[in-house]
């Protein structure tokens, strides 16, 4: 079955330009020129993905937008804005109001179908692991061991898209993941507390999956307005991991990895243990890693001044019991082994 892509535009012209781009390329495509016609249609249909034009007589973009997420059967089909607009706060206005992403007019082919088939693609993602997530609980009295390493493979699937979003982070939540769990042991907590920090490591930074490529992969500084996009991360990712109530403290690492012990932090501004142990463990783990990795600006930072910037972070960034423990894995790493290589 083709993809469904719902136009919503009110010019002739656009709406025309969209339908031919997209049913060359082999989607389905419906077409409404505002966004209470857009609300009628939905009451009885559910295409995969919503292009919404933004300034529009009538209901403008945003309204129609606040009407769509308030519908619970609705809040979930992912909506990019088109819009003619180059300035940040609008795009910051339309992310902030549950967008995936923006394209802009006049349409370039290939970006349109490109945006569209790379929304496909994570909002599948999203349900696969859903599902794979119900199949392991109906299944779970016969199948338990087998079900387990389905789960494992298909969160690590999931953390392989999330680093791939960013070109300089290849395995970057595999590692935080490793070096979260090398933390627990250390700290002598049980297997089944070592391999649930574990997938909470795998899956800290899911939140990204809703941050627009040109932001994630932007070569040089974020604006104000785009850090305050990139910042919504943790609270993304929390609001997709909390939908998997079989583990309901698998969100905690997503949510709580950028807090800071001195309460400096985000999304919360919570400090010392009000952070959940488990994100004050992936918190140091996802700074080691940041430093021991490459990135677009530079090469993986010599293992001393990785650990100087670790130390420097005791008791202000990070939990002082848990960066004692970050300390004397790097001082027993004397081939500088944990690294990207």
């Amino acid at each position: 079955m083709s993809d469904w892509i719902l136009v919503v535009d009110d010019s002739a012209s656009n709406l025309k330009m969209a339908s031919h781009i997209l049913t060359e390329a082999g989607m389905r495509v419906s077409c409404l020129k505002s966004g209470g016609e857009a609300l009628k249609f939905l009451e009885h249909n559910r295409p995969d993905v919503i292009l919404l034009d933004i300034h529009m007589q009538g209901m403008d973009g945003f309204e129609t937008m606040a009407a769509i997420r308030s519908k619970e059967n609705l809040a979930d089909i992912p909506v990019i804005f088109l819009t003619a607009d180059e300035d940040s706060e609008t795009e910051t206005k339309g992310l902030q109001s549950g967008a995936v992403d923006f394209i802009r007019k006049p349409f370039v082919s290939e970006v349109l179908l490109t945006r569209i088939r790379h929304t496909i693609d994570l909002m599948r993602l999203q349900t696969s692991l859903s599902r794979e997530v119900d199949k392991k609980t109906q299944e779970i009295a016969r199948q338990q061991a087998k079900i387990e390493m389905l789960f494992v493979e298909v969160v690590n699937a999931l953390a392989g898209a999330i680093d791939a979003k960013d070109s300089y982070t290849k395995g970057h939540s595999a590692r935080v993941a490793d070096y979260s769990r090398k933390i627990a042991a250390r700290l002598g907590l049980s297997d089944e507390a070592q391999g649930d920090i574990y997938i909470m490591g795998l899956l800290h930074d899911v939140g990204k999956i809703g941050i627009p490529d040109s932001i994630i992969n932007k070569p040089d500084s974020l604006t104000e307005e785009e850090y305050a996009v990139v910042k919504r991360h943790p609270v993304m990712g929390s609001d997709i991991l909390g939908k998997i109530t079989e583990f309901p403290r698998l969100a905690t690492g997503a949510k709580w990895h950028h807090e800071r012990y001195d309460g400096k932090g985000y999304p919360d501004g919570i400090s010392g243990e009000e952070i959940p142990m488990e994100a004050r463990i992936i918190a140091v783990a996802d700074a080691y890693d940041t430093m021991s990795s490459k990135r677009s600006y530079r090469d993986v930072l010599p293992q001393g001044v990785v650990r100087e910037e670790i130390a420097r972070g005791r008791g202000t960034q990070f939990d002082p019991v848990f960066t004692d423990v970050m300390l004397a894995l790097i001082d027993e790493d004397t081939a500088y082994e944990m690294r990207e290589k």
